[in-house]
């Protein structure tokens, strides 16, 4: 199952999270829009993805970031089976 979660931020700060999500391993997509809504950036992240893999989007970000004031951040995470399995009520 996959849950979605939105940040709101400046574009100075735009780099610095996209690391730390991708520091937390269970991210799967990364989407960036406007103020406005609309999709600036859109990017899988699989397991396993390496540096040098990643360098190419981490320049668009960093691009993107000098260019926008403020801007949406929208993280698709993968939910383990067994937390989904833990919150159904008990029989």
């Amino acid at each position: 199952m996959t849950t979605k979660e939105s940040f709101s931020i400046n574009g100075e700060g735009l780099l610095d999270k996209i690391k730390e999500l991708i520091k937390d391993g269970n991210v799967t997509r990364i989407i960036i829009s406007d103020r406005m809504g609309k999709e600036l950036l859109n990017f899988p992240l699989t397991v396993g993805v390496v540096g040098a893999l990643i360098a190419p989007a981490f320049a668009a970000i960093g691009t993107l970031a000098a260019l926008v004031t403020e801007c949406t951040i929208t993280v698709e995470r993968e939910v383990p089976e067994a937390e989904e399995v833990k919150d159904e009520p008990a029989v």
